[in-house]
């Protein structure tokens, strides 16, 4: 069985916005830094209860790291930072944004997601998502 990585990215498996940033993520991920657990994966749901982050869950990509949590355009500039290349450029242009201003854009569009992007019928479940709930 293959690990879980200490870099775990939790998305609404529903939302196509939050499927297709995953989906770029598996494609980019050269080093598989990241693990991926659809938020209403059980995996996904011991993280969210532990940090007490369960209303969350519908309004954010949440990124666990080594026991920490990054939320909205942080969880965001934190993946693109480890992407590395050209994403490690970008997310430090987004850090120049003031957070109010990142967080206030990026809930915007996490409001909007389904009506601008739509709705999956199901959960998606990358290949690459482990739930194995012992290794968190």
């Amino acid at each position: 069985m293959s690990e879980i990585s200490n870099t775990i990215i939790i998305f609404d498996g529903y939302c196509n916005l939050c499927s297709s940033t995953v989906q770029f993520v598996i494609k980019e991920d050269k080093k598989k830094i990241f693990s991926f657990f659809p938020s209403e994966s059980e995996s996904a749901k011991l993280i969210l209860t532990k940090y007490n982050l369960s209303e969350i869950k519908e309004k954010s990509i949440i990124l666990y790291e080594n026991g920490k949590i990054y939320l909205g355009s942080s969880a965001i500039i934190r993946m693109l930072m480890k992407l590395g290349g050209y994403y490690k450029t970008f997310a430090y242009l987004m850090f120049l944004i003031p957070k109010p201003i990142r967080d206030t854009v990026y809930s915007f569009i996490a409001k909007n997601r389904y009506k601008w992007f739509g709705k999956r019928d199901s959960c998606l479940i990358p290949d690459e998502i482990l739930s194995t709930k012992e290794q968190i």
